[in-house]
């Protein structure tokens, strides 16, 4: 199971990566640091603390998918099954807030949404 490199935008990171250094590397391969400044930076550096918050929700994502005991330890001994169990999982964690956002309403036959 091939997946194909994609060159980042942005990179999505805490305030350990918040160096110099590795912000300079980022912006040489042209990748945009969002990285919020450690309180002790003597000269704060502006981050987009809305693209920000997508690191949030992408660390939920994975804490969820991690309650499922064969997420967590990789039961799966191929990658195309852990990739698909994967997948699984996160339709599971999903649906839910699919289904029970939409209502339907059948009146004389008409589905109305």
């Amino acid at each position: 199971m091939a997946i194909p490199v994609i060159k980042p935008k942005a990179l999505l990171a805490d305030k350990g990566y918040d160096g110099d250094l590795v912000r300079e590397n980022l912006l040489i391969q042209g990748i945009l640091p969002i990285i919020p400044p450690k309180s002790n930076r003597r000269e704060p550096i502006p981050c987009d603390f809305r693209r920000y918050r997508d690191r949030n929700r992408i660390e939920r994502m994975f804490g969820h998918l991690k309650q499922f005991r064969r997420v967590a330890t990789r039961y799966d001994k191929t990658a195309l099954s852990f990739a698909s169990f994967l997948n699984l999982a996160a339709i599971r964690k999903w649906l839910p807030h699919f289904v029970n956002g939409v209502e339907l309403f059948v009146d004389g036959g008409q589905v109305q949404i």
